[in-house]
């Protein structure tokens, strides 16, 4: 009985170590539009916690629609996220 809880244990603890089970990432982010000029903060979910990955992914799903990334601001988990959603409004996670 006790080599069964010792698996499973360990089996609950390699799940948990699988990429698809890690904490969400979030970027919050200034854009812009040209003519006429047009600019918003939001916060996106990213797939990759850093700032670089945010960068990279933001550009494109942003210039998708019209906008360009000026920076991002800041990376980080589920814990930021209230206290954005306000500033962010119609954008907070909208891309």
């Amino acid at each position: 009985m006790k080599h069964t809880a010792l698996i499973a244990g360990l089996i609950a603890a390699l799940a948990l170590a699988q990429p698809g089970h890690t904490a969400g990432c979030y970027a919050d982010y200034k854009a812009k539009q040209d003519n006429p000029l047009r600019l918003h903060y939001g916060v996106a979910q990213i797939s990759q916690c850093s700032k670089g990955a945010a960068r990279t992914e933001l550009s494109a799903r942003l210039a998708a629609q019209g906008w360009t990334l000026l920076n991002i601001v800041s990376v980080f988990d589920e814990s930021g996220l209230a206290e954005r959603k306000q500033s962010a409004g119609s954008n907070f996670l909208r891309f």
